[in-house]
């Protein structure tokens, strides 16, 4: 049963609430299956044990999805102290170590000393690759290989509470940046073990969990509200400048010609929109006037 239903054609964004325990393929599927979709994505993998933010895209919208991977994050995290994490997070094997009592005023100088660009080493339980395999295969076998140290950027660090020896923190950061890591880091400043307890991802860019759905609600909508939850598909390039063009601008575009422009627009991407402000897709402005499509939404959806 079910797998005769009629894929359909969607399109745009929906922001979903990941529950604890689903992986972001799990909650993809699900949702891919709700909306009977032929095409869908996510963008921006959460672990099983982390929760929040999870942009599924749908359609034309899976061609944009990766202009969001880029855009900076922000997590709600709570670090517990006086414990050691074989994985740095609450699926390892715990081991208790000694506690140090903090002052609020040196958890906040710590927790300040953080804050701008930094260099990070990836944990060994990613999904980043050394010679093909996982690491995190690689971890629970018991190998630990050298990991590359990456530029991170924290722009903002919070503290949102501490008790019972609990540190909870409010970060947001660059793409490439392990709370897992920073949680482990975090505690080691402090003279501490610690790990990263719980994970809620609160922003991504400009999307927030505030317009985000549990997996429930999106089941239990009528399948007329459930589209009117779809986001436009322009939201996911919404933090590249916008230009606006002509009918016969449009056409060259779609068959694959440049466009001169009126006026100069610095060398970068742009969002393009038709006069009546329909999302057509992303051109490269090249030496001031020439722009040059990069990728353009499918003409028979609009």
């Amino acid at each position: 049963m079910g797998h005769n239903r009629k894929k359909l054609e969607v399109n745009g964004l929906l922001l979903i609430d990941k529950p604890l325990g689903f992986s972001s393929n799990q909650a993809l599927s699900k949702i891919k299956w709700i909306f009977s979709a032929k095409k869908a994505g996510h963008t921006g993998t959460l672990d099983p044990l982390a929760t929040g933010l999870l942009p599924i895209c749908f359609g034309e919208a899976t061609k944009f999805s990766s202009h969001l991977l880029n855009s900076e994050k922000t997590y709600v995290a709570s670090i517990q102290l006086g414990w050691k994490s074989s994985t740095g997070d609450a699926e390892g094997q715990l081991t208790e170590s000694k506690i140090i009592l903090l002052s609020l005023k040196k958890l906040k100088n710590e927790l300040n000393s953080f804050l701008g660009f930094s260099k990070q080493t990836p944990p060994m339980f990613s999904a980043l690759k050394h010679k093909g395999q996982p690491l995190y295969k690689l971890a629970r076998e018991g190998v630990e290989v050298e990991r590359k140290e990456r530029e991170i950027n924290i722009s903002e660090l919070n503290l949102l509470g501490y008790e019972k020896n609990i540190i909870k923190i409010e970060v947001t950061c660059s793409k490439g940046t392990y709370i897992r890591a920073l949680a482990e880091d975090i505690a080691k400043k402090l003279g501490m073990d610690g790990y990263l307890k719980d994970l809620k991802r609160t922003k991504i860019g400009n999307l927030s969990i505030n317009d985000a759905l549990s997996l429930e609600k999106v089941e239990n909508l009528s399948s007329d509200k459930r589209k009117a939850y779809l986001m436009p598909i322009e939201i996911l390039v919404d933090r590249y400048t916008k230009i606006n063009l002509s009918e016969s601008q449009v056409n060259s575009l779609k068959k694959g010609q440049p466009v001169m422009l009126s006026r100069k627009f610095k060398p970068e991407i742009y969002s393009l929109f038709t006069t009546g402000n329909v999302f057509l897709g992303l051109g490269e402005v090249d030496g001031g006037t020439l722009l040059k499509a990069v990728r353009l939404m499918a003409t028979n959806i609009n």
